[in-house]
């Protein structure tokens, strides 16, 4: 593949036009066409962010010439139906998180970008980011001693409007969703594959959790304690903890630009961790990265990381009693 990659945005949304700014950060993408279901709103996303093409429909989109990777940005109940349109226009995809509604779409979805040997990635951006790197760094070097556990949390206060896709059963909505993925991917990537998950949640009156917090047994003997919550505004950080120190990543862990060290002798020092644009832009660069060099999947968010951490969510919700129209 050329040195450029070719970039078309299905969806028209605020995630989608987040990813969209800062894709203009990455080098050698091109932010080259746009799909929506109207045109009018095709129309207007790309007068306002300077797209070539805007098409009045997914299929279009998915369809078109001009574009060698879709990044999907609608709801959570659509990435499925989204995905399978987009890989079976011959595209590659990047889809955002959470993957799909359940393990069972995820399966579909990864079994027809297998088939047709064409590159999927989950777009969990925090896995990208400067500042887990940073963190995966100093984990290794053994400063902080064997490392025990993980905490991580991320909660802020969302809208009770009980229209609001966050409070929908029917758009997936819920804190689990919407934001337990954070935590609980983190915490995968660090820490490695589960053993067992133990799970409780608080549910709204319109049926989706709106605190949700769950405790996982890694294989390597370490614990994660995770929550999540659409109510509380929490202090959104993660904590790695080892024998002889700890590193935090510090408020909306995801978007840290910092780190801090602390050690059991009592020092501690902090370290930037600037990233590029809004954030995006890592995932997006490692996408055309992968395209680039004809990967089909990226080692640091692989396809089988997908599925496994969908199948952790479907466990987290059987035991909280959280079921959506999907899982029928």
């Amino acid at each position: 593949m050329k040195d450029t990659v070719r970039w078309g945005i299905l969806g028209t949304g605020g995630i989608a036009r987040a990813f969209a700014l800062g894709l203009k950060h990455a080098p050698g993408a091109v932010l080259a066409a746009v799909g929506s279901r109207t045109q009018d709103s095709a129309d207007t996303f790309a007068r306002e962010l300077g797209i070539a093409h805007a098409y009045g429909s997914y299929e279009a989109l998915a369809d078109a010439p001009d574009v060698d990777i879709i990044y999907i940005g609608t709801p959570h109940p659509m990435h499925a139906e989204n995905a399978l349109l987009a890989l079976g226009g011959g595209k590659a995809v990047l889809c955002e998180k959470p993957f799909t509604m359940n393990r069972r779409e995820a399966g579909e979805v990864v079994a027809l970008a297998r088939a047709k040997g064409l590159f999927l990635m989950e777009a969990m951006w925090t896995r990208f980011m400067p500042a887990l790197a940073e963190v995966k760094r100093i984990m290794a070097s053994g400063e902080i001693g064997a490392i025990t556990q993980v905490h991580a949390d991320f909660g802020y206060s969302a809208t009770l409007d009980p229209e609001h896709r966050v409070n929908k059963l029917e758009l997936g909505g819920g804190a689990l969703l919407d934001l337990g993925i954070y935590p609980l991917s983190i915490a995968c990537a660090l820490l490695g594959q589960v053993e067992s998950v133990r799970a409780q949640a608080v549910f709204t009156d319109t049926g989706v959790d709106a605190s949700t917090a769950f405790t996982m047994k890694h294989s390597g003997g370490t614990l994660s304690i995770c929550s999540c919550s659409m109510r509380a505004r929490s202090a959104s950080e993660l904590v790695v903890s080892g024998t002889s120190g700890s590193i935090r990543m510090h408020r909306m862990f995801h978007l840290a630009e910092r780190i801090t060290v602390e050690l059991q002798d009592g020092s501690s020092r902090t370290i930037p961790t600037p990233y590029l644009g809004n954030g995006y832009t890592h995932e997006a660069i490692e996408a055309g990265r992968c395209l680039r060099e004809g990967l089909l999947e990226h080692p640091w968010m692989t396809l089988d990381d997908s599925l496994n951490l969908m199948a952790l969510l479907d466990d987290i919700r059987a035991q909280i009693g959280l079921r959506y129209p999907s899982d029928a």
